[in-house]
């Protein structure tokens, strides 16, 4: 064997040396079987919100175990220039401030399947899907839930910011006490099991309470600011990261005429009611997109008017309580709805005809966007919803 070949296999070696279970590691997990209340997983990020879940939850008596979730990999060559690693620090530290243990899980294979694949796939279909609706649906009610109970779980609970009871029909989904923090527009997808094994205490406050209890108590995350981005990805320009699976195609930005106003990359690489459009030459008025054509890779361009629409038709209806909603009962009835992750609430009725269900809103609604989800509301009550398809003005 040369030694360039040598060299190579102790290169690849040490590659394989630099594993993520050398630095997210799991401690030693005791659990009491005579404990006088269940036991439960908490999906811990190292943020604000699930290390004051854990908290809470231990005040109330349970036993608590901290489980971080690490579901994807960075090129990095230090350990410390993972963005997770710091979250999982702090979960950490906040397992230890609380005296708890705590796991790491890995579905990162399922996560770039079930998630990541389908995110790349609906933006070259010309969509914008929600990969936080996804992964809520695909990892954390499911994956994780599954391998907390065969852990040894009664329960999971995560910091989402939302609420739920339980009633003589079965379990209610309700927004968080925080208008402008609810997340059920996220967790839309939950089904009456999923529900029956879960905790959201911090549902019951506001943000400003949550970080109150985090200083009086003074967790390790009291100060730590809320992470944004993709799913377990974190903070990334969408456009960068869809560059990473999606080619480059020049092609033609142009108005409701035809009249060509510029050339962008490829279509799949911008959404309706998008304004800072680059590619666009300069206009007196602002433009916005309006539609997207992948096949003939078209950018369409008008007025910020032009982005409303009245309808919008969703694909198959997923209902939280079937046995409370059925979607006999609800077609031709009027209720909230959100077209996308937002405090704000539109009013409309839930129809359908041959082609399936579909929601008109009572007031034209700005960018319903196909791949993003509808959810329907009655009251705080959150019903189900579906993924949007199209919309028709």
């Amino acid at each position: 064997m040369s030694v360039l070949a040598k060299k190579k296999i102790q290169g690849a070696k040490a590659r394989e040396g630099w594993h993520w279970r050398d630095y997210f590691k799991s401690s030693e997990l005791r659990l009491d079987k005579d404990h006088p209340k269940p036991t439960v997983f908490v999906a811990m990020s190292g943020g604000v919100d699930s290390s004051v879940t854990a908290y809470l939850l231990k005040e109330q008596g349970y036993q608590i175990v901290g489980v971080f979730m690490k579901n994807w990999s960075f090129p990095v060559k230090r350990i410390t220039e993972c963005p997770l690693y710091q979250d999982y620090l702090d979960m950490v530290s906040v397992c230890k401030f609380l005296k708890v243990p705590y796991l790491v899980f890995s579905f990162e294979k399922e996560y770039r399947k079930r998630v990541i694949d389908d995110f790349f796939k609906e933006y070259r279909a010309g969509r914008t899907p929600n990969p936080d609706v996804l992964c809520n649906r695909e990892i954390k009610f499911d994956l994780f839930l599954k391998e907390a109970l065969k852990r040894g779980a009664d329960l999971m609970a995560t910091g989402h910011h939302i609420r739920s009871r339980k009633t003589p029909k079965g379990y209610q989904l309700l927004r968080g006490k925080d208008p402008i923090k609810d997340q059920t527009y996220f967790v839309y997808p939950i089904t009456q099991a999923q529900l029956g094994r879960c905790l959201f205490p911090i549902g019951e406050y506001t943000k400003a309470q949550i970080r109150e209890i985090a200083k009086q108590v003074g967790l390790p995350t009291a100060a730590k600011r809320d992470s944004q981005g993709i799913c377990f990805i974190g903070r990334i320009d969408a456009k960068d990261f869809l560059k990473t699976k999606l080619l480059q195609r020049k092609g033609d930005i142009v108005d409701l005429s035809g009249r060509k106003r510029g050339e962008h990359e490829g279509a799949w690489f911008y959404t309706l009611g998008q304004r800072r459009i680059v590619g666009l030459s300069g206009t007196a008025k602002p433009l916005y997109v309006i539609k997207t054509d992948v096949r003939k890779n078209l950018v369409i361009v008008g007025s910020d008017s032009d982005t409303y629409t009245k309808v919008a038709r969703i694909g198959p209806l997923h209902l939280i309580n079937p046995k409370e909603y059925t979607s006999r009962t609800l077609v031709g009835k009027q209720f909230l709805a959100k077209s996308r992750y937002t405090p704000e609430l539109s009013r409309g009725v839930l129809k359908k005809d041959s082609k399936g269900f579909y929601f008109q809103f009572s007031q034209p609604e700005r960018a319903v966007t196909s791949g993003q989800s509808l959810v329907l509301y009655q009251g705080q009550v959150c019903i189900g919803g579906g993924v949007i398809k199209d919309n028709i003005k």
